[in-house]
């Protein structure tokens, strides 16, 4: 399978997983502001609205959006106990959690507080809605070491979320235990290489622009 990425946005959460599983998996660059790979050619006709990430499958089949790629992911890799199994309360939490943080985190919070072309009211907007929603994950991270009961695709999510947080000029020592595991997770073996891999990108990225 092969994952459609850009450093350090969301698609580092399936890179995680990726590592996490063991998985042998090709990693394809794409430049989220011209919309193209970085041989040049169109990312539209595999990423409709031009975003990240995209998986295509073995099968050679194309999917989107982090709530649907992460179980996906986790299924086809169950040795890697990266997702309770189907039809239990647990893969329902599962659920519940990648939902909280792809719309309560990531595009409340976070998108319009990365988003340069965003007003001050739209960011205000967004901070004053940071607190409650980082206070519900205060209150479960005080009494878990994990969103389950262990390691999770959840927790990819969360971790590459979270890892916006000083960019987005969130201070999370407001809430002690969600720094403790942002801190935590970001040692875990493959979160640091997942990690470390996109930020040196991200920085051959910037310095690209810098000279065009």
């Amino acid at each position: 399978m092969d994952l459609y990425f850009s450093p350090l946005a969301c698609s580092l959460a399936t890179r995680i997983a990726l590592y996490e599983a063991g998985a042998q998996a090709g990693f394809i660059q794409v430049d989220t502001r011209s919309k193209k790979l970085l041989d040049g050619s169109d990312f539209y006709p595999i990423g409709p609205l031009g975003q990240v990430p995209v998986l295509r499958t073995d099968e050679g089949w194309l999917l989107t959006e982090n709530t649907a790629i992460l179980p996906y992911v986790a299924d086809h890799f169950p040795a890697a106990r990266l997702a309770p199994a189907a039809g239990t309360a647990q893969r329902a939490r599962l659920q519940q959690w990648l939902g909280f943080i792809s719309t309560e985190l990531h595009k409340v919070v976070f998108v319009p507080l990365l988003d340069a072309s965003a007003s001050e009211d739209v960011k205000r907007y967004s901070r004053d809605r940071a607190a409650l929603r980082l206070g519900v994950l205060q209150a479960h991270l005080a009494q878990s070491e994990y969103l389950l009961d262990a390691f999770s695709v959840a927790d990819a999510y969360l971790v590459t979320v979270l890892n916006w947080a000083s960019h987005g000029g969130i201070d999370l020592s407001q809430w002690p235990a969600v720094a403790g595991y942002y801190k935590r997770l970001m040692q875990r073996p493959s979160v640091a290489k997942a990690a470390g891999e996109e930020f040196a990108l991200f920085e051959e990225e910037v310095a690209k622009r810098a000279k065009n």
